[in-house]
């Protein structure tokens, strides 16, 4: 399954376990709680996930990287003790709490919590020596001779064996006793995620292009050669830190986050394309209403690829326009529930203080105003550049996926949206819009080789 559906089905697992009957006990017993075991290639976001989960269930996160560990410390230090048996007296060998149960009930304490998630990651990875302790742990919920707290879900994760030399192989008695959910990479549901982590629109303009080139793990004669969705996002956030420092990029520097060669290379063509775009098409003139005849001329007989990537950097724009919005809204509320607060303690506000809010719901209103007119000026110009063609439609698409610009519409509205998701979306069903486009780019690609 994707990652999108394996979070939620994370989600209903704690909602299931924790989930008490009238006698106050777990409806499913501790015991009948299998770990979650997620399995799928490296650098797809099964860490991230299990933030995001935690964060939305409200639930304290404790994540081990088991490869870290000793099995001392996964299991505890052995010391010895006397013990006494039938008039006796004997040296007996005992352990001490394992770093990893002692760390789940310090973080009990520091949360005031008593229900969690417990996240070992790289389980099927550990040395020869922790191995059988990896096993007991999924199968008996236990360190050593220590149990994990009852309320603690247990999530561990690994890679398949084809992925890494070192994975151990589970045997069946363990995979009878875990929920195993199998992962794959799906560049359509890590787009949402990445437009809602602002993911360099050149990463998103190109992966739309090229899908394939997502995720993609290659055994040659050289070695491997990988890309992961990890690679992408960080390869994002060194493209904009570059950009603010006006350093070049190029395929040297694309190659130290995409480790393979020919998608490194390829990208990094692309990357001086979309810069191009940018500039002769001047977007934020675009966003104004002004835009040059020459500039329609020029779409009109350029490359399926180029019109697509001049929507990707529409809805780019729009959507960092959209999020300053929706902080700047987020804050005025925010102000808004305080001073309500406020003046339920202390009766009447003060001038000044009402003043200085009614400025900063002013100045909200004239973003929306201002971002709304952005909005209809991208609807002017794919009308005129595309009229109703597949470039409209995803563009209208990409604004129902954005989460920021999905958010400004329904709180504000837009006529043209609508007309045109019900129209063109609902219509066709958005597989039906992917079959077409790629049918398109079929089509655009036999023409200019034709040419």
């Amino acid at each position: 399954m994707n990652i999108k559906r394996a979070k939620e089905e994370i989600k209903h697992t704690i909602d299931a376990y924790h989930l008490r009957g009238a006698d106050g006990k777990y409806r499913i017993p501790v015991i009948r709680q299998r770990p979650v075991l997620l399995m799928g290639p490296p650098g797809i976001g099964k860490t991230q996930i299990m933030e995001q989960v935690a964060e939305e269930c409200g639930l304290p996160l404790l994540s081990y990287t088991i490869t870290h560990h000793t099995r001392q410390s996964a299991i505890g230090l052995p010391f010895i003790r006397e013990k006494e048996y039938q008039g006796k007296m004997h040296s007996v060998t005992e352990y001490t709490m394992s770093e990893i149960i002692s760390a789940v009930y310090e973080k009990m304490e520091e949360t005031g919590q008593q229900e969690g998630i417990l996240f070992i990651d790289e389980i099927n990875c550990v040395s020869e020596t922790l191995a059988p302790t990896m096993l007991q742990f999924l199968q008996c919920k236990t360190f050593g001779n220590q149990q994990v707290p009852e309320g603690w879900i247990i999530v561990a994760a690994g890679n398949p064996p084809e992925y890494n030399k070192s994975v151990r192989e589970f045997d069946i008695v363990t995979l009878d006793r875990v929920k195993k959910i199998e992962i794959e990479a799906d560049y359509q549901v890590w787009k949402e995620f990445a437009y809602e982590q602002k993911i360099h629109g050149a990463i998103i303009s190109y992966l739309d292009i090229k899908p394939d080139n997502f995720y993609q793990i290659e055994t040659t004669v050289d070695g491997k050669r990988f890309v992961t969705a990890r690679g992408w996002q960080d390869l994002s956030e060194i493209l904009q830190v570059y950009e603010a420092l006006d350093i070049p990029v190029d395929q040297e520097v694309v190659g130290q986050y995409l480790q393979h060669g020919r998608i490194a290379k390829d990208f990094a063509a692309y990357l001086d394309l979309y810069a191009k775009y940018k500039t002769d098409y001047q977007i934020d003139g675009i966003l104004k209403g002004v835009w040059k005849p020459s500039a329609i001329e020029k779409l009109k007989f350029a490359a399926f690829d180029e019109r697509l990537s001049v929507v990707g950097l529409l809805i780019s724009r729009l959507g960092e326009i959209f999020s300053q919005v929706q902080a700047v809204d987020e804050q005025v509320t925010e102000v808004y529930e305080q001073l309500k607060s406020k003046k339920a303690l202390e009766g009447e506000l003060d001038e000044a203080i009402r003043a200085d809010f009614e400025a900063q719901v002013s100045r909200r209103e004239q973003m929306v105003e201002e971002a709304a007119e952005n909005l209809e000026c991208a609807f002017d110009f794919c009308e005129t550049a595309f009229g109703e063609g597949q470039e409209l439609v995803v563009f209208v698409t990409e604004l129902t996926i954005n989460p920021y610009s999905s958010w400004f519409i329904s709180e504000n509205g837009c006529d043209r949206y609508y007309k045109y998701n019900k129209g063109l979306l609902f219509r066709e069903g958005r597989q039906g819009i992917l079959d077409d486009m790629d049918a398109l780019r079929d089509r655009m690609e036999r023409r200019e080789g034709g040419q």
